[in-house]
């Protein structure tokens, strides 16, 4: 395994930022961290990298224990921290040197052309950081997080900020280097998680509410399903609701209607037979996909 978290908590003076959290991400996995704003993904973050240390339970990355062996945690993790510091007077080249030197890097000037090409920098890397756009200085960071050529990548927000080209070129960015590297990232972006990630892991006030694969997050907390109807003429849609299993009907644009039912039952045969007895007509029917957002808010919303 690639990272362990076995009982983690973490106290700031008395409040309580991780509550018992315990996971375990493998080779090669890009896993999303969500939750709201002081959730604790941030503090999850920083106690695997080593920058603060857990108050309870274990940590393990690549089978080194971050308690005792945070040199060797250090030199096998890069990490991008949601504010992602540069020397804004250095040159994009020069800090790249200079990152390379602190790790002691063998063949540096070799390892930083390589890092200028594969984030994208060749026609950035004369000009100074601070004159950059949010989106290269995203590159930047991510070029320094991955210049001693870590075993795994922790990021935190990556593409806050970013218009959506800018995002769009950082998620690809994403993409590729997780073809050789594990990923742990956070962000509040929906769409990036669809896209990117294989697996997402749920935060609410330091509990953890959720540690699924992202094409199976749509199945948890769903307390219903929507399906989707058109018929060809209009009816009185109240009687669908003496379907079996139908929770609730919304009427729609046209002669479309939204149906609840139960998410525990398939009911779209039950709607067909009742149309057919009654002499509607349909002309489409099929199940709305539960929006990763959606679930997102069921398990993090307020009691």
């Amino acid at each position: 395994m690639s990272v362990v978290l076995k009982n983690v908590s973490k106290y700031y003076g008395s409040q309580k930022a991780l509550n018992n959290a315990s996971f375990e991400i493998s080779q090669g996995e890009i896993v999303a961290l969500l939750g709201p704003n002081g959730a604790g993904k941030s503090t999850m973050m920083k106690i695997i990298t080593c920058y603060i240390p857990q108050s309870e339970g274990d940590v393990w990355v690549y089978g080194n224990n971050v308690a005792t062996g945070s040199l060797k945690v250090r030199q096998i993790t890069g990490y991008l921290s949601e504010n992602n510091p540069l020397y804004t007077d250095m040159y994009v080249r020069e800090y790249l040197e200079f990152v390379a030197g602190l790790h002691h890097l063998e063949k540096k000037d070799k390892r930083v052309k390589e890092m200028i090409e594969i984030t994208g920098l060749q026609t950035e890397h004369h000009k100074k950081i601070g004159t950059l756009s949010k989106g290269y200085r995203q590159r930047v960071g991510i070029a320094q997080a991955l210049i001693h050529d870590p075993k795994i990548l922790i990021l935190d927000e990556p593409t806050s900020g970013l218009d959506p080209n800018q995002l769009v070129e950082i998620r690809n960015l994403i993409l590729e280097i997780g073809k050789e590297k594990t990923i742990l990232l956070s962000t509040h972006i929906m769409q990036e998680v669809e896209a990117v990630c294989d697996r997402v892991i749920i935060l609410n006030h330091g509990n953890m509410m959720a540690d699924s694969p992202t094409s199976e997050l749509q199945l948890l907390g769903a307390s219903s399903k929507i399906v989707h109807a058109e018929f060809e003429q209009p009816h009185v849609w109240e009687e669908l609701m003496k379907i079996d299993g139908v929770l609730e009907v919304k009427h729609q644009e046209g002669n479309k209607v939204k149906i609840f039912t139960h998410a525990n039952k398939d009911v779209r045969g039950e709607i067909f037979h009742f149309a057919v007895q009654n002499h509607w007509v349909i002309l489409s029917m099929g199940y709305e996909d539960q929006r990763i957002e959606d679930v997102f808010r069921q398990l993090t919303k307020e009691s």
